[in-house]
């Protein structure tokens, strides 16, 4: 079982302006608490107890509210300057003690299970694997598509879709594997990594259709007070 995570926390949420000013996006206040408290609290629940947040905007907005957190260890990997989500899982590998750990964006709460998602990476000695979410009649996301073994076969832009798997921003990685791609320091992980080399890699999608919540546009950060309550 994996139990070590690394939470991207550097987005500013240009989108979310608008609702939330002055603060990273993961920070915005949902029923009166940051939202990444929510994500923090899932994945303790599910056995991870190790934490790296990689930050960057705003990032000293992290440093009271860590504080206090209860019955976590965790470290921060702060980047002087934008990196990309890519570079961002980069730098915060050399802070993780693990051969494996989960990636997931802070500013999205999956309530997939990841005790499975963890036996699925390991029992296909997967290399990435992604939680994918299934979605109707959206044009937010880009889809993904899969064969019968759970193997990635495609992305696809970001258009209106009837219905399909979405990346859900969710991930199991090897470290080791993922470093020995020696990506440069600034990238981005879905472009530069997934879409890059999804073709030739041991990169997976693992289908959980649970709860998923992105709060990146105003509307949604809205909904997930109600949601969450």
């Amino acid at each position: 079982m994996i139990t070590e995570a690394i939470i991207l926390a550097g987005g500013m949420g240009t989108r979310l302006k608008s609702a939330v000013p002055d603060l990273p996006k993961c920070m915005a206040p949902v029923n009166g608490k940051p939202f990444i408290e929510y994500v923090i609290s899932y994945f303790k629940q599910q056995g991870v107890n190790r934490f790296i947040f990689a930050l960057g905007y705003k990032s000293e907005a992290f440093h009271s509210f860590l504080d206090e957190q209860q019955g976590i260890e965790y470290q921060l990997s702060t980047e002087d300057e934008p990196l990309g989500t890519g570079g961002a899982i980069l730098k915060a590998c050399g802070l993780s003690t693990s051969e494996n750990l989960f990636v997931t964006n802070g500013d999205t709460l999956y309530r997939a299970d990841l005790d499975a998602l963890s036996a699925f990476h390991f029992q296909h000695h997967s290399e990435c694997t992604l939680c994918l979410k299934p979605m109707q009649q959206s044009d937010r996301y880009g889809m993904v598509e899969t064969n019968a073994e759970g193997r990635i076969i495609s992305f696809r832009e970001k258009q209106y879709y009837e219905q399909g798997l979405i990346n859900g921003g969710l991930y199991a990685i090897s470290r080791e594997r993922l470093l020995q791609k020696r990506l440069p320091e600034k990238c981005s992980f879905e472009k530069d990594y997934l879409e890059k080399y999804y073709t030739g890699g041991a990169i997976f999608g693992m289908v959980q259709d649970a709860y998923f919540i992105d709060i990146g546009i105003p509307e949604d950060y809205h909904r997930a007070a109600t949601e969450l309550q």
